[in-house]
């Protein structure tokens, strides 16, 4: 068998194993999230828009971000003693509902520009 067809045939199986693994992940479930995302209220807000500049706000932010960050915490690539306790009991899930959750609301997010020295 040549070089074309042996690299022809891989390149089909991985579009097939991408396929299925597509078709076998959950889709996201916004009311699992919201109930979740409860817990996070106290610090992040209601609507994910912390007022206290200690809190990041989570509304509005790329869903990636958020479940990277998520995942970080769970798995020790992040510590903070809160979050950490927090994530821990996360399942890959719980974090893929929680990331389109907040990202699917309405931001305040705003920069430093013009508010920092030397501008």
């Amino acid at each position: 068998m040549n070089t074309n067809k042996i690299i022809a045939r891989l390149g089909l199986l991985s579009l097939a194993v991408i396929s299925v693994s597509a078709i076998a992940a959950e889709p996201v479930n916004m009311e699992a999230a919201k109930k979740l995302a409860e817990t996070c209220q106290a610090c992040h807000g209601a609507d994910g828009n912390a007022t206290a500049p200690i809190y990041p706000r989570l509304a509005g932010q790329y869903a990636d971000y958020l479940a990277r960050a998520l995942h970080e915490y769970r798995d020790g690539g992040r510590v903070n003693p809160i979050m950490g306790v927090y994530a821990e009991n996360l399942t890959d899930q719980d974090i893929k509902n929680l990331a389109a959750y907040f990202s699917a609301m309405p931001g305040k997010l705003d920069d430093l520009y013009g508010r920092m020295q030397g501008e």
